[in-house]
């Protein structure tokens, strides 16, 4: 009697996907007015400039804030009801999306944004899998629209989107600090610059890195974070492609 031969399962024929570097970067909506109401084109181009020469390495990702438009927090005190006024800012976060994917466009970068509200005009609606599939092409996506619901900040979406499209590390972009430090380096001039941090340590000084949700949930889920200051000619790539020019949190 002749045996039947066993064949391998198709699965364990299958490749196994090299990982690259994979980032989730958090650019808070100061960042894309210049500090005045709006978007500055001029500096959301020099944004796109530094994000375009990673893509061939790097799987990018990038959550955007809309705090040159709006603030949900600070339209209701005063007197704006609270969902009206985060709904309100979350629409300023799709504005600050479109304009980032313009000029990514322009300088031949295959872009995507997702939002968390349906927008289907204008953006895809938010899925992890879709969006991990179009970085694995070399195309940056760009998450707008928040959570999609109020009293969330767009810090903790950073840190939620990271922790979905299993991110290698969140960058958090500041302005006017370059990192963590001992205390605030604009009220404290002995405050020290920290190289490497854990969340506990961090926790245990009363150190401000982000949120407190958005901390947390990094923090729980062993989420390696990168905090680094926007000021600086290449500072955005240098933290995209892994250099350590800021704080780094694990």
């Amino acid at each position: 009697m002749t045996s039947t031969p066993v064949h391998e399962s198709s699965y364990a024929s299958r490749p196994v996907r090299t990982h690259r570097r994979r980032v989730l970067l958090k650019l808070s909506g100061e960042v894309f007015g210049g500090g005045r109401i709006g978007v500055d084109p001029d500096v959301v181009a020099s944004v796109a400039r530094e994000v375009a020469p990673t893509v061939d390495e790097v799987e990018v990702s990038i959550v955007v804030g809309g705090g040159n438009f709006f603030r949900g927090a600070e339209l209701s005190q005063r007197g704006m009801d609270r969902t009206r006024a985060d709904y309100m800012g979350m629409l300023g976060t799709v504005m600050n999306c479109l304009a980032l994917q313009d000029f990514l466009e322009q300088l031949g970068v295959d872009t995507r944004v997702q939002t968390a509200i349906p927008m289907s005009q204008v953006a895809e609606t938010y899925i992890p899998r879709r969006a991990m599939r179009h970085m694995e092409k070399n195309r940056v996506v760009i998450f707008g629209a928040g959570a999609g619901l109020p009293y969330f900040s767009t810090d903790t979406v950073a840190a939620q989107r990271a922790l979905e499209i299993h991110a290698d590390e969140v960058l958090i972009a500041k302005n006017g600090v370059d990192g963590v430090y001992t205390a605030d380096p604009h009220i404290d001039p002995t405050a020290e610059k920290i190289a490497e941090i854990t969340y506990e340590e961090a926790l245990q000084k009363g150190l401000k890195v982000v949120d407190a949700t958005a901390f947390s949930l990094c923090m729980d889920n062993r989420q390696p974070m990168h905090v680094f200051g926007m000021q600086g000619e290449g500072n955005l790539r240098k933290a995209i492609v892994g250099d350590k020019i800021g704080t780094v949190v694990k």
